[in-house]
């Protein structure tokens, strides 16, 4: 696409997107699909769920035929199962998509292109195939000399917690002032949406801290590249994506992202989640090697499994603890957060 705000050109992947939940058992498996209706409401056309799925997105019921017929141009599978594997409904599905004129996408670990009949059906109907989780060739080692921009990453106490809706957040805040911004998608669900972006956990090690430079190179307009983080350095299994982010970005600014109610390391229940001052200084630490200069300048909390007034409890709880702005990004918005930013990093 030549522009990911747009609709496709003609013969190539792109939205309308008709989302598929497939089987999903429940809201955690349909985290990409969930992210593209909320983020791109007027990309979704429909959403397409087997008898046994569970969770709904309340967008219109279809077949790929009728969401073909009602302008759909990509089948996204938004839904993941444990391993990022498809199973033989999701292929059944995809090549139907493929029959049915449609393009396919998908962020699984297991790539659309490594099935063959899956390919088999997109080259004799002329369709796309997208993974989103393919890496870009060519990718080069960091160098981690400074340049020219100004730089914000969102890092995370855990994995799952809202560094992309929080980035995301960020950016329409900004544009909402007139200020240059642009979201730098570093995950499967973030590329889909930004049209865009680099799946960082595809990347070999060497060359993490490289990736996050190439999305973010060195800009010339006083705008602001906002970097989607991924993992959190105390998560034992994807810390080491994490630094290298940290490296790469040479952020100028970092944003926490935290879910209070979270009691351990997803997928580790031995792991607790680190104390929110040590993590905070942990990232720090990390960010100054690139940028001696970086400044943290807010909290983005999940309160989903709060109440209203125990939302505004814990926000203030860690506003006071931290001494930052501290809000969430889907119920609360993000303007002090940006107003912090933009008062720590006014030259």
């Amino acid at each position: 696409m030549s522009d990911p705000s747009n609709a496709a050109e003609p013969g190539h992947w792109g939205p309308p997107y008709l989302l598929y939940l497939g089987s999903a058992a429940d809201d955690l498996a349909i985290k990409t699909a969930r992210g593209l209706a909320y983020w791109r409401p007027d990309w979704c056309v429909g959403q397409l769920r087997r008898g046994d799925c569970k969770p709904t997105l309340g967008l219109p019921e279809m077949s790929v035929g009728e969401a073909r017929k009602a302008g759909a141009n990509t089948m996204v599978i938004g839904a993941a199962n444990a391993g990022g594997v498809m199973s033989s409904h999701i292929v059944a599905d995809a090549i139907a998509a493929l029959e049915a004129g449609l393009h396919v996408a998908a962020g699984l670990h297991q790539k659309l292109r490594d099935n063959p009949d899956i390919v088999a059906a997109a080259r004799r109907h002329g369709r796309e195939l997208f993974d989103a989780r393919d890496p870009m060739p060519g990718l080069p080692v960091g160098n981690g000399r400074p340049r020219a921009g100004r730089r914000l990453l969102t890092v995370g106490t855990d994995c799952s917690v809202g560094k992309m809706y929080t980035t995301l957040a960020i950016e329409r805040s900004m544009r909402r002032r007139g200020l240059a911004a642009d979201f730098r998608a570093t995950g499967q669900t973030g590329i889909l949406v930004a049209g865009s972006g680099i799946p960082i956990d595809a990347v070999v090690a060497d060359f993490i801290s490289g990736a996050a430079e190439k999305i973010s190179p060195a800009r010339l307009d006083g705008g602001w590249d906002l970097i989607e983080g991924q993992g959190s350095l105390f998560h034992p299994s994807y810390a080491g994506v994490s630094l290298g982010l940290l490296h790469g970005s040479q952020a100028d600014a970092l944003v926490l992202c935290h879910e209070p109610t979270r009691q351990h390391m997803r997928g580790l229940p031995d792991y607790p989640l680190p104390e929110l001052k040590r993590c905070l200084q942990a990232n720090l630490v990390a960010a100054q090697l690139t940028n001696p200069a970086v400044k943290a300048v807010g909290v983005a909390v999940n309160t989903s499994n709060l109440s209203a007034a125990d939302a505004a409890t814990a926000c203030r709880r860690i506003s006071g603890l931290l001494e930052l702005p501290c809000q969430d990004p889907v119920t609360m918005g993000v303007e002090a957060i940006v107003d912090n930013l933009l008062a720590c990093c006014a030259n």
